[in-house]
């Protein structure tokens, strides 16, 4: 029998029934690197996707930027049919065709993706920041505002401040990061082919201030404005 997981890198936009997703994560977590495979990061993408209010299509926006100096250089946008249902753990098959659609039409593929979600913080180790990431063979690391998985202590008040997040095994899996003092922490996690530390430094150096680090706020921002400019 074919390997659901070769179904999915052979045809990123094939859709799986949640039975094979799941087999598909089991698989695809066996893909991800969790050090640094990259000689040096130039460039950055904040990638950012929401439902559009029919409730019927997802509307993906990417900005690639210039890294450190976070000046743009390109954005893309699609919009496509949602044809994966909401489950929770399975968003990447939700998602994932119209960020790997979006990410075609970049011009020249950034150094990193920076997504507005989770890497291996995630129950199977394998959230939409790892999935996008193994998938398109680039590096990732998943920014999130909320926690999905995992415990942890919250973070000191002051600026910088992290806490490691530990999955019920006892491993670390994510940093659970105060980006600006009296801000809630944001959740960094290793997406593929970069470690934990890097995300962290990455993510800061990133943050321009605000909470959320600039290529995911603007990515964001730039998703809202679709749906408004497309669906009002």
């Amino acid at each position: 029998m074919e390997s659901t997981k070769n179904k999915t890198l052979e045809n990123p936009n094939y859709i799986p029934t949640p039975k094979e997703a799941l087999e598909i994560q089991r698989e695809l977590r066996l893909k991800v690197i969790k050090q640094n495979a990259f000689n040096e990061i130039k460039s950055i993408a904040g990638v950012d996707l929401a439902q559009v209010s029919n409730g019927k299509q997802l509307v993906c926006g990417i900005i690639v930027f210039s890294y450190p100096e976070l000046e743009e250089i390109e954005r893309v946008s699609t919009i496509v049919s949602e044809q994966f249902p909401y489950i929770p753990g399975l968003l990447a098959f939700r998602e994932g065709p119209a960020i790997i659609e979006t990410y075609k039409q970049i011009k020249k593929p950034p150094d990193l993706l920076m997504v507005d979600g989770h890497g291996i913080a995630h129950p199977r180790g394998i959230g939409i920041a790892s999935h996008i990431g193994v998938i398109l063979d680039r590096p990732s690391i998943g920014v999130a505002k909320k926690r999905l998985y995992g415990n942890y202590e919250e973070p000191r008040e002051n600026q910088k401040s992290w806490t490691p997040l530990i999955s019920k095994n006892g491993e670390n899996i994510g940093a659970v990061l105060r980006t600006r003092k009296g801000t809630k922490p944001v959740f960094v996690s290793i997406g593929h082919k970069i470690d934990l530390k890097t995300s962290v430094k990455i993510t800061l150096k990133c943050t321009k201030g605000y909470r959320i680090p600039d290529p995911t706020r603007k990515a964001d921002k730039f998703v809202a404005e679709l749906k408004n400019s497309s669906f009002d």
